[in-house]
């Protein structure tokens, strides 16, 4: 382009850089620039198609992948007989540079392991170095989760969006919550008097759980979970129903409400199983402890 070619020209002449350096320096931004506008104008396409969030984000991520790799390929053969040169050059720095950066190129390689083990993948539940949340973006050197708990009791979000480094991945522990199976193992705790009649107690708070619309789906959907990762995990189960366990305490009785829940649904089934319980407690059922 003539335009650029006058102005590489000035540059030589005015700083003593090479014109053909500038030149390439310029078409180099001029390359991501348009590649920049057309992410722009596929997420501008993505966001109007009729199409669920989840594939808009999915098929955004993909063409974003795709036309960065594109621009910088433009870049390679733009640069062509030159790369050679820069390369060598490259190879004296690579030692300073990696010192510099090494946190950086650990991200980018854990983020290599991410992708490649899955340890974790969108939408999952984890927690890791005190952080738990869901998460909802995956980059190149970090990952990002919508907190969960933290200031807020129970499984409910804080609204928080937490990034968290990709190679924590290999120096803190993770737990993920919906990796093998989407349920886990959640207790309530009830404290009725010692002189209830913990039997029938108990068998009105299970009958509770087991008619939770939520509840009684979970013990099948376990064991068929359960069933289809058993060649890659050795977890197994001898025992899915909802249980109730007892336990006096000094003057008090504790019975734990165990049963298998959803950790996305946890609190609503508290919040369904405490209400049910306060209407027996009140039409005179169950005779909860008072301290």
């Amino acid at each position: 382009m003539k335009v650029i070619h006058e102005i590489s020209q000035y540059v030589e002449k005015n700083i003593g850089f090479n014109s053909e350096y500038v030149e390439l320096i310029m078409f180099t931004i001029l390359i991501f620039l348009f590649f920049a506008l057309l992410k722009a104008i596929v997420r501008l396409i993505y966001s109007k198609a009729a199409v669920s969030d989840k594939k808009k984000y999915f098929r955004n991520r993909v063409m974003k992948i795709v036309l960065t790799v594109l621009a910088f390929v433009s870049v390679i053969l733009l640069w062509g007989h030159k790369i050679s040169g820069i390369v060598t050059a490259i190879t004296f720095l690579s030692t300073g540079v990696a010192i510099a950066v090494k946190e950086i190129i650990f991200d980018f390689f854990a983020g290599i392991y991410i992708g490649w083990k899955r340890p974790f993948e969108l939408e999952d539940r984890v927690e890791i170095d005190g952080v738990k949340g869901d998460v909802i973006n995956i980059k190149a050197l970090s990952f990002e989760v919508l907190e969960v708990g933290g200031r807020i009791d129970s499984e409910q979000s804080t609204g928080r969006i937490v990034h968290i480094p990709n190679s924590f991945i290999f120096i803190k522990t993770l737990k993920n919550y919906t990796k093998a199976f989407k349920y886990i193992w959640d207790e309530l705790k009830v404290n009725v008097t010692l002189d209830s009649n913990i039997e029938e107690t108990k068998d009105i708070l299970y009958n509770i759980m087991v008619n939770n619309e939520v509840l009684k789906e979970a013990p099948k959907k376990m064991e068929d979970a359960v069933s289809d990762i058993i060649f890659e995990y050795r977890i197994y189960y001898n025992y899915l129903d909802p249980i109730i366990y007892t336990k006096i305490v000094d003057s008090h009785v504790e019975l734990y409400l165990r049963y298998l829940v959803h950790p996305k649904k946890a609190r609503n089934v508290q919040d369904e199983l405490y209400l049910k319980i306060l209407e027996e407690y009140r039409n005179g059922n169950i005779e909860l402890y008072k301290v």
